[in-house]
């Protein structure tokens, strides 16, 4: 598994050239390029890691998994879904004009920007700090590493240039969506701050490859929870590129403009990648082709 996955990665490291690194959060500018690596961990206790999978990444948008979760502990499904919609959209992952342009102020699905936001204001805790260590401690719990922290350099950087989500965030205000912006918002960069490696991002995704049992056996998640975070996966995780997705690859799969991508096979594996060239939708464009590659080989696809 190990040769083969060396040599998909060095393959796809060529066409990274091709893509853009997210240089709107200046500190995402600063790693290389052509980095590429994956680590993989299976349902049978294999961990198998190739390329650049040691550096270390920000989980950006792949966080809205996490806080996803949490919300429905918090809340149930009903509530959630008064606030958050359930369907893909074709639009840009930070875009505003769905927004306007509906009947009522509300995200169409928890995984673009104004959606993500809505679910990040229903995270209980009593201030900033103790909804933030929720979120990590529970990606502490998925990925068995107690040391994952955040990195305030890279909050720092997306709070000062934050002004789209920003300007969701108080669209979603004045529709009466959420109340306290800057907090959520403040909530919002930190919770996209938190740093993981590959080897992080693919036993997160095994755990929810086992409905929500982390490698030591733990039940860290509901089962009806892991099942419905991995639909929306699917079906919104990829941004607007998610169809082509579901059709090229065929996996649960969620990324991050860090270059991260966290994929879950049922029943089979985790996947973590970090590729920070981007193509046009936001995707590790090097990292997507990767996964092509594997579920090809690998027969992955779920459907």
């Amino acid at each position: 598994m190990r040769q083969l996955l060396e040599e998909y990665i060095e393959k796809n490291r060529a066409i990274a050239v091709q893509g853009d690194v997210a240089d709107y959060i200046p500190e995402l500018r600063k790693v290389p390029i052509n980095t590429l690596g994956a680590t993989v961990a299976t349902t049978e206790g294999d961990v198998v890691a190739a390329g650049d999978c040691s550096t270390e990444m920000t989980m950006q948008s792949v966080s809205k998994v996490i806080t996803l979760i949490l919300a429905l502990i918090d809340h149930g499904e009903d509530t959630v879904f008064e606030h958050v919609g359930m369907e893909p959209t074709g639009d840009p992952f930070n875009s505003i004009y769905k927004l306007e342009m509906r009947r009522e102020a509300k995200p169409l699905n928890p995984m673009i920007n104004a959606g993500a936001i809505v679910v990040s204001s229903m995270i209980i805790g009593r201030n900033v700090e103790d909804r933030l260590e929720r979120i990590m401690d529970l990606v502490r719990e998925m990925s068995g590493n107690p040391d994952i922290s955040y990195s305030r350099e890279v909050y720092e950087s997306e709070s000062a240039t934050g002004h789209r989500n920003r300007a969701l965030g108080y669209f979603l205000k004045e529709h009466g969506v959420i109340e306290d912006v800057e907090n959520v918002l403040d909530l919002y960069f930190r919770q996209c701050a938190i740093v993981v490696t590959c080897e992080d991002l693919a036993k997160v995704g095994l755990c929810l490859a086992r409905d929500g049992r982390n490698m030591d056996g733990k039940q860290v998640i509901p089962r009806d929870i892991t099942r419905l975070v991995k639909t929306f996966m699917v079906t919104c995780g990829m941004y607007d590129a998610s169809g082509e997705f579901a059709i090229r690859v065929g996996i649960p799969a969620k990324s991050g403009v860090s270059g991260a991508i966290m994929a879950s096979v049922p029943n089979r594996m985790g996947i973590g990648v970090i590729g920070p060239a981007l193509n046009k939708q936001g995707n590790s464009i090097a990292g997507v082709k990767l996964l092509q590659d594997l579920a090809r080989e690998w027969r992955l696809s779920i459907f």
